[in-house]
Protein backbone atom coordinates (compact mmCIF):
# COMPACT_ATOMS: atom_id res chain seq x y z
CA UNK A 1 0.00 0.00 0.00
CA UNK A 2 1.28 3.50 -0.90
CA UNK A 3 2.22 6.03 2.09
CA UNK A 4 -0.31 8.58 3.37
CA UNK A 5 -0.41 11.38 1.93
CA UNK A 6 -1.71 13.31 4.63
CA UNK A 7 -1.11 12.56 8.41
CA UNK A 8 1.11 9.74 8.48
CA UNK A 9 1.30 7.86 12.18
CA UNK A 10 3.85 10.62 14.08
CA UNK A 11 1.76 13.72 12.59
CA UNK A 12 -1.36 12.15 13.41
CA UNK A 13 -0.43 11.40 17.16
CA UNK A 14 1.26 15.13 17.10
CA UNK A 15 -2.58 16.60 16.05
CA UNK A 16 -4.11 14.50 18.46
CA UNK A 17 -2.32 15.39 22.05
CA UNK A 18 -1.88 19.26 20.92
CA UNK A 19 -4.32 20.57 18.35
CA UNK A 20 -7.71 19.09 19.58
CA UNK A 21 -9.03 22.90 20.68
CA UNK A 22 -10.42 23.36 16.96
CA UNK A 23 -12.92 20.53 17.27
CA UNK A 24 -13.33 21.50 21.33
CA UNK A 25 -14.54 25.18 19.94
CA UNK A 26 -16.79 23.88 16.93
CA UNK A 27 -18.46 21.15 19.26
CA UNK A 28 -21.41 23.57 20.70
CA UNK A 29 -21.84 25.48 17.67
CA UNK A 30 -22.16 21.88 15.57
CA UNK A 31 -24.38 20.16 18.41
CA UNK A 32 -26.82 23.13 18.42
CA UNK A 33 -27.28 22.83 14.80
CA UNK A 34 -27.79 18.97 14.84
CA UNK A 35 -30.24 18.99 17.84
CA UNK A 36 -33.32 17.99 15.26
CA UNK A 37 -31.44 15.83 13.92
CA UNK A 38 -30.38 14.19 17.21
CA UNK A 39 -34.41 14.27 18.30
CA UNK A 40 -35.37 12.80 15.30
CA UNK A 41 -32.47 9.65 15.83
CA UNK A 42 -30.66 10.30 12.31
CA UNK A 43 -27.47 9.34 11.50
CA UNK A 44 -24.93 11.91 11.23
CA UNK A 45 -21.66 11.50 8.44
CA UNK A 46 -18.34 13.15 10.30
CA UNK A 47 -16.04 13.77 6.88
CA UNK A 48 -12.52 14.10 7.47
CA UNK A 49 -13.02 12.87 11.36
CA UNK A 50 -9.37 12.54 12.15
CA UNK A 51 -8.40 10.61 15.43
CA UNK A 52 -12.01 11.40 16.68
CA UNK A 53 -12.22 14.81 18.39
CA UNK A 54 -14.83 16.08 16.97
CA UNK A 55 -16.33 12.83 16.91
CA UNK A 56 -16.41 12.51 20.61
CA UNK A 57 -18.65 15.21 21.45
CA UNK A 58 -21.15 13.74 18.28
CA UNK A 59 -21.10 10.58 20.13
CA UNK A 60 -20.95 11.89 24.05
CA UNK A 61 -24.45 14.25 22.71
CA UNK A 62 -26.33 10.61 21.70
CA UNK A 63 -25.96 10.92 18.01
CA UNK A 64 -25.35 7.62 15.72
CA UNK A 65 -21.83 8.72 13.82
CA UNK A 66 -20.33 7.57 10.96
CA UNK A 67 -16.61 8.79 11.28
CA UNK A 68 -14.81 8.65 8.02
CA UNK A 69 -11.03 9.71 6.93
CA UNK A 70 -8.75 9.18 4.13
CA UNK A 71 -5.52 8.28 6.85
CA UNK A 72 -5.64 4.92 7.99
CA UNK A 73 -3.33 6.62 10.95
CA UNK A 74 -6.10 8.95 12.07
CA UNK A 75 -9.11 5.96 11.61
CA UNK A 76 -6.55 4.02 14.16
CA UNK A 77 -6.85 6.74 16.62
CA UNK A 78 -10.67 7.44 16.17
CA UNK A 79 -11.26 3.47 17.00
CA UNK A 80 -9.48 4.05 19.97
CA UNK A 81 -11.08 7.68 21.22
CA UNK A 82 -14.33 7.48 20.03
CA UNK A 83 -15.19 3.63 19.74
CA UNK A 84 -18.86 3.92 19.61
CA UNK A 85 -19.07 5.58 16.18
CA UNK A 86 -18.66 3.68 13.05
CA UNK A 87 -14.95 4.48 11.97
CA UNK A 88 -14.47 3.92 8.38
CA UNK A 89 -11.90 4.81 4.80
CA UNK A 90 -13.69 7.33 2.76
CA UNK A 91 -11.51 8.80 0.17
CA UNK A 92 -12.62 12.28 -0.67
CA UNK A 93 -13.82 13.56 -3.70
CA UNK A 94 -14.92 10.23 -5.36
CA UNK A 95 -15.56 7.66 -3.01
CA UNK A 96 -19.45 7.58 -2.25
CA UNK A 97 -20.54 9.46 0.63
CA UNK A 98 -22.76 7.25 3.21
CA UNK A 99 -26.72 8.38 2.95
CA UNK A 100 -27.47 10.65 6.34
CA UNK A 101 -29.35 13.34 7.92
CA UNK A 102 -26.16 15.49 8.35
CA UNK A 103 -22.81 15.72 7.01
CA UNK A 104 -20.35 17.90 9.33
CA UNK A 105 -16.68 18.21 8.95
CA UNK A 106 -13.78 20.67 11.00
CA UNK A 107 -10.41 21.11 10.17
CA UNK A 108 -10.77 22.17 6.79
CA UNK A 109 -10.95 18.67 5.65
CA UNK A 110 -12.21 19.38 1.80
CA UNK A 111 -9.63 22.21 1.61
CA UNK A 112 -6.92 19.21 1.62
CA UNK A 113 -7.91 18.06 -1.87
CA UNK A 114 -5.68 18.83 -4.78
CA UNK A 115 -7.71 21.59 -6.84
CA UNK A 116 -11.02 23.75 -6.72
CA UNK A 117 -12.84 21.62 -8.85
CA UNK A 118 -12.45 18.47 -6.43
CA UNK A 119 -13.62 20.55 -3.49
CA UNK A 120 -16.69 21.55 -5.42
CA UNK A 121 -17.00 18.07 -6.24
CA UNK A 122 -16.83 16.66 -2.55
CA UNK A 123 -18.99 19.50 -1.03
CA UNK A 124 -21.65 18.54 -4.04
CA UNK A 125 -21.10 15.41 -2.99
CA UNK A 126 -21.83 16.15 0.35
CA UNK A 127 -25.51 17.76 -0.08
CA UNK A 128 -25.97 14.83 -2.56
CA UNK A 129 -26.09 12.32 0.60
CA UNK A 130 -28.05 14.31 2.49
CA UNK A 131 -31.86 13.18 3.22
CA UNK A 132 -34.68 15.34 3.50
CA UNK A 133 -34.65 18.05 5.96
CA UNK A 134 -30.86 17.08 6.54
CA UNK A 135 -28.31 19.26 7.95
CA UNK A 136 -24.81 20.37 6.68
CA UNK A 137 -22.23 21.75 8.38
CA UNK A 138 -18.43 22.29 7.53
CA UNK A 139 -15.64 24.68 7.60
CA UNK A 140 -13.39 25.71 4.49
CA UNK A 141 -10.30 27.95 3.99
CA UNK A 142 -11.22 30.95 1.77
CA UNK A 143 -9.08 33.17 -0.02
CA UNK A 144 -9.06 35.00 2.58
CA UNK A 145 -6.97 32.44 4.91
CA UNK A 146 -4.07 32.86 2.45
CA UNK A 147 -4.07 36.98 2.31
CA UNK A 148 -4.46 36.99 6.35
CA UNK A 149 -1.34 34.82 6.77
CA UNK A 150 1.09 35.85 3.59
CA UNK A 151 3.69 36.92 5.91
CA UNK A 152 3.17 34.20 9.01
CA UNK A 153 6.11 33.52 10.68
CA UNK A 154 7.53 30.12 11.03
CA UNK A 155 5.72 28.05 13.86
CA UNK A 156 7.17 25.68 16.93
CA UNK A 157 5.80 23.80 19.69
CA UNK A 158 7.49 22.05 22.23
CA UNK A 159 5.86 19.23 24.46
CA UNK A 160 7.77 16.64 27.12
CA UNK A 161 7.51 13.88 24.27
CA UNK A 162 6.65 15.50 20.99
CA UNK A 163 7.46 18.18 19.24
CA UNK A 164 6.15 20.10 16.09
CA UNK A 165 8.04 22.28 13.63
CA UNK A 166 6.23 23.92 10.68
CA UNK A 167 7.40 26.41 7.68
CA UNK A 168 4.92 28.03 5.90
CA UNK A 169 4.26 29.05 1.85
CA UNK A 170 2.29 30.65 -0.54
CA UNK A 171 3.01 29.89 -3.95
CA UNK A 172 0.10 31.44 -5.55
CA UNK A 173 -2.82 33.14 -4.10
CA UNK A 174 -5.00 29.99 -3.74
CA UNK A 175 -2.48 27.73 -2.24
CA UNK A 176 -1.20 27.43 1.33
CA UNK A 177 1.63 25.40 2.15
CA UNK A 178 2.84 23.84 5.31
CA UNK A 179 5.76 21.55 5.58
CA UNK A 180 6.07 20.06 8.87
CA UNK A 181 8.96 18.05 10.82
CA UNK A 182 7.35 15.91 13.99
CA UNK A 183 9.78 14.60 16.59
CA UNK A 184 8.32 11.74 19.06
CA UNK A 185 10.47 10.49 22.12
CA UNK A 186 10.88 6.46 21.95
CA UNK A 187 10.86 4.38 24.43
CA UNK A 188 14.54 4.18 24.82
CA UNK A 189 14.60 8.52 25.27
CA UNK A 190 15.84 8.88 21.49
CA UNK A 191 13.66 11.23 19.17
CA UNK A 192 12.43 10.16 15.83
CA UNK A 193 11.46 12.54 12.82
CA UNK A 194 9.27 12.63 10.35
CA UNK A 195 8.25 15.03 7.71
CA UNK A 196 5.26 16.12 5.97
CA UNK A 197 3.88 18.52 3.18
CA UNK A 198 -0.03 19.73 3.57
CA UNK A 199 -1.17 21.71 0.20
CA UNK A 200 -4.37 23.11 1.35
CA UNK A 201 -6.63 24.79 -1.88
CA UNK A 202 -8.22 27.93 -1.13
CA UNK A 203 -11.56 28.84 -2.33
CA UNK A 204 -13.78 31.53 -3.07
CA UNK A 205 -16.36 30.34 -0.64
CA UNK A 206 -19.10 32.82 -1.68
CA UNK A 207 -19.85 30.19 -4.56
CA UNK A 208 -20.70 27.52 -2.32
CA UNK A 209 -24.34 28.23 -1.87
CA UNK A 210 -25.00 29.01 -5.56
CA UNK A 211 -23.53 25.49 -6.20
CA UNK A 212 -25.12 23.95 -3.14
CA UNK A 213 -28.96 24.90 -3.97
CA UNK A 214 -28.67 23.38 -7.08
CA UNK A 215 -28.99 20.17 -5.18
CA UNK A 216 -31.98 21.37 -3.25
CA UNK A 217 -29.47 22.39 0.33
CA UNK A 218 -29.95 26.37 1.27
CA UNK A 219 -26.82 27.10 2.85
CA UNK A 220 -25.10 30.31 4.29
CA UNK A 221 -21.58 30.92 4.54
CA UNK A 222 -20.34 32.43 8.03
CA UNK A 223 -17.32 32.94 10.26
CA UNK A 224 -18.64 30.41 13.14
CA UNK A 225 -20.70 27.44 13.87
CA UNK A 226 -21.79 29.07 16.73
CA UNK A 227 -19.96 31.72 19.24
CA UNK A 228 -16.44 30.38 18.95
CA UNK A 229 -14.06 32.32 17.37
CA UNK A 230 -12.65 30.95 14.05
CA UNK A 231 -9.04 31.81 12.75
CA UNK A 232 -9.20 34.40 9.55
CA UNK A 233 -10.29 33.34 6.32
CA UNK A 234 -11.47 29.88 7.95
CA UNK A 235 -15.20 29.95 6.69
CA UNK A 236 -18.17 27.84 7.94
CA UNK A 237 -20.71 26.57 5.24
CA UNK A 238 -24.45 25.66 6.81
CA UNK A 239 -27.20 24.32 5.37
CA UNK A 240 -30.22 22.24 5.19
CA UNK A 241 -31.87 19.98 2.82
CA UNK A 242 -35.52 20.71 1.91
CA UNK A 243 -38.06 18.23 3.08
Amino acid sequence: MAPEAYYRRDLALVHHLGFGFHADRCAPGILAHLEPVRARGGVVVELGCGSGLLTRHLVDAGHTVIATDASEAMLDLAREHAPEADVRRLVLPDDPIPEADAVVSVGHVLSYLPDEAAVWRALTRAAQALRADGVLAIDLCDLAWGVARRDAPNYGFVEDDWAIVTRFSMPRPDRFVREMATFLRNDDDSWRRDDERHDNVLVDTSQAPELLARDGVEATVGRSFGDETLPEGLHTIVGHRRA
